[in-house]
């Protein structure tokens, strides 16, 4: 999917500006106006669901040369266990828009790091579908980076406040060893895989609050 067709996603009215390929996705002046809410709440949660869905396949990818002893969910071990989520639809249903916007937005900028330390070890991954893998990394990368403009975005439009955005610190690495490293690689995907479901789940509760309609959510 290449970046122009992303950020159409988002916003039917840009005026380029000079920047390097490499931030093409921030380099814009965005028309407030040019999607209502209804409308960037759906878009939001289409990307936020391919998101997902493409955690999903990367991490069954690389999970397929692990045996199961290494496939064991820890989510306490994720480094943003200590948010404090919903656990449900049903609880989320009862968290105000603000706050569920707000811990939507924390949890996708707390993978800013470790999607970068990903995207730059599954060039030395050692796995047999690892061009693959790669391919699909740089996807995710790319998908987080624009689902975050989405929502900054949205952010604006629903006047909501960023004082409770925060962002989870990371410290970690999949380490040299090519059989931990693997291992640790997975890790990472199998708490990102959780976290971009929440994100979704979140985005879905408002965009159906939003509808008017409750028998959707």
């Amino acid at each position: 999917m290449s970046l122009s067709w992303l950020s159409i996603l988002f916003w039917d009215t840009l005026t380029p500006s000079p920047c390097s390929s490499v931030v093409v996705l921030w380099c814009v002046t965005v028309s407030s106006e040019a999607l209502n809410l209804s409308d960037l709440l759906e878009r939001v949660s289409m990307a936020s669901d391919k998101l997902h869905s493409l955690s999903t396949s990367l991490t069954s990818d690389v999970g397929s040369q692990l045996p199961p002893i290494f496939k064991i969910m820890r989510p306490s071990q994720c480094h943003t266990s200590s948010l404090q989520t919903p656990t449900d639809k049903e609880q989320a249903l009862n968290v105000p828009e603000e706050e569920l916007l707000s811990l939507a937005r924390s949890l996708l900028l707390s993978w800013s790091d470790p999607l970068a330390v990903l995207l730059a070890e599954a060039h030395n991954l050692v796995h047999p579908d690892k061009s693959a893998i790669l391919s699909k990394t740089k996807d995710l990368h790319l998908h987080s980076s624009s689902l975050g403009a989405g929502l900054e975005h949205l952010i604006h439009k629903m006047g909501a406040q960023s004082q409770g955005i925060i962002s989870l610190p990371y410290n970690g690495d999949v380490g040299t060893d090519k059989n931990a490293s693997l291992s640790n690689f997975y890790f990472l995907l199998t708490c990102f895989r959780r976290d971009s479901h929440k994100i979704d789940s979140f985005l879905k509760v408002l965009r159906c609050r939003a509808s008017k309609r409750p028998e959707m959510c």
